[in-house]
């Protein structure tokens, strides 16, 4: 219990910063064992928020908190259907972050997410995914950011973000989808 303590006061002494962001981010599914199926990108977008605390100079962890809209185009057996796709994740990056001369900063991270899907449908004609136990609602993952903060507090970023957990719910044992997204942010 007593280090549990000395852990606590040790955070609560560390620079702790926040605030919101917002991404574009470009979407789509690996497929395996699909047949002649395929994923195309779609364009979504996320919003959220982050709190970064600054272990030492130059290490930080930033857990995230971000809701988010992504599509792709799905094609199978000449058909085309637009994938849209609700939801919310919480990734934790393990940050490098350095100094450069103008006090800007500098970062890149790596670490784990974990998604709940609220909503996952085709369009037209409409099928909800979720209803018929195509999708399953749980993702969890990998992503990779590296940023640029001005000293104003602005940052840009770019992620990178995998799946490691089949996305299908039925049919899984057959076949795989992984989902991955690219994004470009401002927080």
């Amino acid at each position: 219990m007593m280090i549990l303590g000395i852990g606590v006061t040790q955070v609560q002494a560390q620079n702790i910063s926040y605030g919101v962001k917002a991404d574009a981010n470009m979407s789509n599914f690996i497929l395996q064992d699909m047949g002649n199926a395929s994923s195309k990108i779609g364009f979504g977008a996320s919003f959220g928020g982050f709190v970064k605390f600054d272990i030492v100079e130059n290490f930080a962890i930033q857990p995230e908190l971000l809701i988010d809209y992504n599509r792709s185009e799905m094609k199978q057996a000449g058909k085309k259907r637009d994938y849209e796709f609700w939801g919310i994740e919480l990734p934790v990056y393990a940050m490098g972050q350095w100094k450069t001369g103008t006090n800007d900063r500098v970062s890149v991270g790596v670490g784990p997410y974990v998604g709940y899907g609220f909503s996952a449908k085709y369009k037209s004609p409409s099928q909800k995914l979720y209803k018929h136990d195509v999708l399953q609602h749980w993702d969890f993952g990998f992503g990779a950011q590296v940023g640029y903060e001005f000293s104003n507090r602005i940052q840009l970023n770019a992620s990178y973000k995998i799946g490691i957990i089949d996305a299908l719910d039925n049919g899984k044992k057959d076949a795989t989808m992984l989902p991955q997204r690219v994004s470009l942010g401002i927080g």
